[in-house]
């Protein structure tokens, strides 16, 4: 009849009730034994006191209830032990359960997930976004071709300056060696060593002109 005045307890709720109700059965099972255990103390005194003053009878007596009382501890100690028990399993499946809802969740959220991923256009994606990285890659590609023949233009120029300059002056010593002064007074050179000496200074200034003209 709960549900006709009030919401419908959960199962969570319902658990944790039950679990309160056996943590608190435990504590009073806590509290007779404690209590029988210092009423087991006062009979032992009692029943040595009566031993004392020969009151066999009476002794016995406090001896069965002694026994009694011991009996009652152990009956405590059982039950306590059974309802921890219980408590135990109850926590499990208090622990399952939870489990299982998370787990729920947890599938709930994927199968919202899988269905808002669309393969197709996930692919479209990737191609779209693999061909444009191409033609990015191919224009950057271009742009650093050309700016490097632009570089290469001025750096080959000044380049075949310096081999042209080197060249010259390699000539130039090569000239400057092979002409020797001449003799003061002297008749000059013989007409065999004047023609050795033209078809030398002929190619060399043909090799001259030749690397002016490039």
């Amino acid at each position: 009849m709960e549900f006709l005045f009030g919401r419908k307890k959960t199962p969570q709720e319902i658990l944790r009730e039950n679990q309160r109700a056996i943590r608190k059965a435990i504590r009073e099972l806590d509290r007779e034994k404690t209590t029988l255990q210092n009423e087991e103390k006062k009979i032992i005194v009692e029943i040595k006191k009566l031993a004392r003053q020969e009151q066999m009878e009476a002794a016995k007596i406090m001896a069965k209830d002694l026994v009694r009382t011991r009996n009652y501890v152990k009956k405590f100690t059982r039950m306590k032990t059974q309802l921890t028990a219980v408590s135990m399993k109850m926590q499990t499946l208090q622990s399952t359960q939870a489990m299982a809802s998370a787990m729920k969740g947890a599938t709930r959220a994927m199968v919202m997930m899988n269905k808002q991923l669309n393969m197709p256009q996930i692919q479209r994606i990737v191609m779209e976004f693999e061909k444009q990285s191409e033609m990015m890659d191919m224009k950057e590609e271009m742009m650093g071709d050309a700016i490097d023949d632009v570089m290469e233009g001025d750096a080959d120029e000044e380049e075949t300056d310096q081999i042209v300059n080197q060249v010259l002056d390699e000539i130039g010593i090569s000239l400057s060696s092979q002409m020797a002064p001449a003799p003061i007074g002297s008749e000059g050179l013989k007409d065999s060593e004047k023609n050795a000496a033209d078809p030398v200074d002929a190619e060399l200034q043909k090799r001259l002109e030749n690397l002016r003209k490039t």
